[in-house]
């Protein structure tokens, strides 16, 4: 690997274990009034959420290119708040991957938080314990899988996307350049050597996570 590799890695690194937190932070709750919420507007919530999986990559980094330039609303704002423009910069980066990765963590906290229900969390009410302990204290630890399965996914997929980070970010070396963009270099350079090399190790770290999953799913199947 050569020394612009070794800085897409780190950059890709840093990427996925920042969105990872991101959406972490930002995607439990969310995941959590998903579960129990018999509200209406839970409906256009989910469908936002998985607007990523469906809509081409492309298209949403092209319209938060569009919100965040110097022309949208997002970049107008910032220069008359004199802030750094968010395109073409790591953080920039950050907001595109954590809206593209956001399905990848909500969906199975959604699911892991529907899997535990409203009984046990009824029963820590019932000693005293305020909905924020209970929800810490029971939930988490019963939807740790789900967790677990959330974060893989999300630092995964962040890890391998290009469209929406090549759109926003660019292809700046040491700043916006990932691992995604580097492999496409190389191939368009006919460097199919390091574009292997590098694409193989992606493969490999895809594969050991899929395996890992299913191991764990596997294991939550067998009856006790």
């Amino acid at each position: 690997m050569s020394e612009g590799d070794w800085q897409a890695l780190g950059v890709t690194l840093r990427l996925a274990a920042t969105t990872t937190f991101v959406l972490l932070v930002l995607g439990t709750p969310l995941a959590w009034w998903l579960a129990r919420t018999r509200s209406r507007a839970a409906l256009v919530a989910e469908s936002l959420v998985a607007l990523p999986l469906v809509l081409p990559p492309t298209v949403l980094g092209f319209y938060l290119l569009v919100l965040l330039g110097p022309q949208g609303a997002v970049g107008q704002a910032l220069a008359a708040l004199h802030l750094p423009a968010l395109v073409f910069s790591f953080w920039g980066l950050v907001l595109a991957s954590v809206i593209s990765s956001l399905p990848f963590m909500v969906q199975p906290l959604r699911d892991a938080f529907a899997g535990v229900g409203v009984r046990m969390t009824e029963v820590a009410a019932t000693l005293r314990a305020s909905p924020l302990d209970a929800f810490f204290t029971v939930a988490v630890p019963l939807a740790r899988r789900g967790f677990f399965s959330a974060i893989t996914l999300t630092f995964a997929h962040t890890v391998g996307e290009f469209g929406v980070v090549l759109m926003v970010g660019g292809n700046i070396p040491g700043a916006t350049r990932v691992l995604s963009i580097a492999i496409y270099d190389h191939a368009e350079a006919m460097n199919h050597a390091a574009a292997h090399a590098l694409a193989g190790g992606l493969l490999l770290a895809s594969f050991a996570a899929l395996v890992a999953l299913n191991l764990l799913n596997r294991r939550r199947a067998v009856p006790a």
